[in-house]
């Protein structure tokens, strides 16, 4: 188990853990109802908080950010030294929490995503994990709730008895949901994205040795070029530059840090 504390790239702290201490703190905190907002972040999820600092408040007040993206593993190798077997990769995260979720015997509430990607995310973690418990699920509205949709979200979360939320918003929707609604619920929040539809089948994953290269981003790319073309085209490199001046030590990153009082701008 790999817990090697919290470093700053680009001001977004990310924790240098492995999959067995993030699965170990997510599951304490399931079993333990603590509030425990978690997010896998890939170079875009970096780069949302460094672009707009009332985000990054928000991701510097989740518990604990997962390093998704080669790159942004390789950042906290080549800055501070914190050698990492490999990614927490969001995907593989939701899996290996669901089967240590279903070992304990706790449920889970899946929200956001569409109705059909839902059932079939929910279906496959059944075939894969016959003892996960589905407490509830729910789909996204795709706009801002309102104060009283919100509080009627969090009283269905609650009576569902779920001991864990998956959620599937998309970045970065997702984690101003996860932040908003930490002290809400008092249980995880795990923020994984397109983990719903890679294990509903909806969407393919990158192929292994993409994977393991940093050039996932180039095979969704190929698959959705319309719309995530700015977003590598711009991002990446805006990455690449700063995270070398940060490298370098020509520039200095400090986490900004939550002061609660950012406008509730959540999505559900």
């Amino acid at each position: 188990m790999i817990n090697l504390g919290k470093y700053s790239i680009l001001g977004i702290n990310v924790n240098a853990v492995d999959y067995e201490s993030a699965v170990s703190s997510i599951t304490n905190a399931a079993k333990n109802k603590q509030a425990f907002a978690v997010s896998a972040l890939a170079v875009h999820g970096v780069m949302t908080g460094f672009l707009d600092s009332t985000h990054a408040r928000r991701l510097n007040g989740l518990d604990l950010v997962v390093p998704d993206g080669q790159p942004v593993r390789w950042a906290l190798s080549g800055i501070y030294k914190k050698q990492l077997p490999d990614r927490v990769y969001g995907p593989n995260l939701t899996l290996k929490v669901a089967e240590s979720l279903a070992r304990e015997g706790l449920s889970v509430y899946l929200y956001g995503s569409k109705k059909e990607t839902l059932a079939k995310f929910a279906d496959n973690l059944q075939r894969l994990y016959p003892r996960f418990k589905i407490a509830g699920m729910e789909e996204s509205k795709f706009r801002r709730l309102s104060t009283d949709e919100r509080l009627e979200l969090v009283a269905r979360i609650k009576a569902s008895g779920a001991s864990a939320v998956f959620l599937g918003l998309g970045c970065p929707r997702q984690e101003t949901w996860a932040y908003e609604y930490r002290n809400l619920l008092n249980i995880p929040i795990l923020a994984v994205g397109a983990a719903f539809d890679f294990h509903a089948g909806t969407l393919p994953q990158a192929p292994k040795w993409m994977q393991d290269a940093g050039l996932e981003w180039l095979f969704r790319l190929i698959q959705e070029p319309k719309r995530l073309w700015q977003r590598y085209a711009i991002l990446n490199p805006l990455y690449v530059w700063h995270v070398l001046q940060q490298y370098l030590g020509l520039k200095k990153f400090a986490p900004t840090m939550p002061d609660g009082q950012e406008k509730i701008e959540s999505y559900g």
